[in-house]
């Protein structure tokens, strides 16, 4: 079993930054500058096109490490950040690019693009979350959760699916196509974001990939607006949601 390999450190404002691997997966973890022994971990998935230290991650990570005192961590999708492009990868890239200049639907691209990725990034996802849980400020008892938007999305429902320990999930803004069967599987806590005047995505589809989630309890937050007009006020709300599922783990024994 691969541990991680820290390969950068720095700390500000009661947080600190430590870039990883594993094998050949690069990520970052953000964790208290102290008090954070067993403290909840969240799994973090960004978007797509974007890479694990863009501002939305960065800002999010300090929400939870801040705010509520836990772990936060996030790698780079394949093909993304650090990592380098296959030719399959600069095929979709360009054919979105077109699509988008010619004014044509994204999802026919979008969606079996993502849905490639997802099935590398799961395992590593798996992988990953065993080396962190090797960590002692972290242990391998301590409650999981995972937030991603978009691509974020196409990743994050299938690895909650696939794995056990992650006990709440923040979704959205993606299409239903290659996970709605994936979603039926899910009954974990779940909050669920979608844009109502989305231009990329139809509102019917946002609501039948929100509908598919076996959660007893689940969560859809619509706001007005096109698909970049998604509120951070939500990023907030997605914070509170993970606090309120998983807690703090308890840190009183000896």
């Amino acid at each position: 079993m691969h541990s991680p390999h820290f390969t950068a450190e720095s700390s500000s404002d009661g947080m600190v930054e430590r870039d990883f691997t594993v094998g050949d997966i690069p990520g970052v973890l953000w964790s208290p500058a102290s008090g954070g022994d067993h403290a909840p971990l969240v799994l973090m998935g960004h978007g797509g096109g974007r890479h694990k230290k863009e501002p939305a991650m960065t800002g999010r990570a300090r929400l939870l490490v801040n705010g509520c005192g836990f772990h936060a961590a996030v790698i780079d999708a394949p093909g993304h950040g650090d990592r380098p492009r296959t030719a399959h990868d600069e095929r979709d890239i360009a054919a979105l690019r077109a699509a988008q200049a010619a004014g044509e639907p994204e999802g026919p691209i979008v969606v079996p693009y993502n849905a490639r990725l997802a099935e590398l990034a799961v395992p590593e996802w798996q992988t990953v979350l065993d080396a962190l849980q090797q960590l002692p400020e972290i242990g391998a008892d301590g409650p999981v959760g995972y937030t991603g938007l978009g691509l974020g999305t196409a990743i994050g429902v299938p690895l909650v699916a696939a794995e056990p320990r992650i006990t709440a999930a923040v979704f959205g803004m993606h299409w239903p196509d290659a996970l709605v069967e994936t979603a039926k599987r899910i009954t974990v806590p779940i909050e669920f974001d979608m844009q109502w005047d989305n231009e990329r995505i139809p509102r019917e589809a946002s609501l039948a990939l929100f509908d598919a989630f076996a959660s007893k309890e689940k969560t859809l937050h619509a706001n007005a607006g096109k698909h970049f007009d998604w509120p951070r006020f939500e990023a907030d709300s997605a914070v509170r949601f993970l606090a309120r599922h998983l807690g703090r783990a308890d840190t009183s024994a000896p």
